[in-house]
C-alpha cells in the first residue's frame, strides 16, 4: 500500500468517527499557525510527539494531550495521535516500545497534513 492509499484510507476511517470528526480548528488556532508559520507548528508537534508519545512507558497514556490550548493538540486528537492507545488502535504502532524516529515523523507528518487540510476548508 502506497502512501496515498494509507493517507485516504486512514482520513476517510477518521472521518467516520463521530468524536475525531468532531474535531476541528477554531479562527485563533488559525491565526496562530498563520502568525508561526507551518515550519514552527511541525517543529511544536515533532516536540510534543517525541516528548509525549515516544517514550516506550507513558504513566498518564490517555491523559497527556490537552483537548485545547494549541492547534497540535486538536490536530492530535483529530488524528488519533493523541496517546498510544489510539496510536495502537488507528496505526497500528505497538505499545511498549519506544517510537522510532521514522513512526515520529510519520506521525507528525499525520498531524500536520489534518492540519493543511483544515487551513484549506478555512480558507473559503
Amino acid at each position: 500500500m502506497t502512501k496515498e492509499e494509507w493517507y485516504k484510507q486512514l482520513f476517510e476511517r477518521l472521518g467516520n468517527s463521530k468524536f475525531r470528526s468532531s474535531f476541528h480548528l477554531k479562527q485563533k488556532d488559525i491565526d496562530y499557525i498563520n502568525e508561526k508559520g507551518l515550519d514552527t507548528i511541525r517543529q511544536h508537534a515533532q516536540d510534543f510527539i517525541a516528548k509525549r508519545e515516544a517514550p516506550a512507558v507513558i504513566p498518564n497514556d490517555g491523559k497527556q494531550t490537552p483537548m485545547k490550548g494549541h492547534p497540535v493538540f486538536i490536530a492530535q486528537h483529530a488524528t488519533a495521535t493523541c496517546c498510544r492507545e489510539c496510536i495502537r488502535k488507528w496505526h497500528k504502532i505497538q505499545l511498549g516500545r519506544e517510537l522510532s524516529q521514522i513512526q515520529q515523523e510519520y506521525l507528525v507528518d499525520v498531524i500536520m497534513t489534518w492540519i493543511q487540510r483544515e487551513m484549506e476548508r478555512n480558507k473559503d
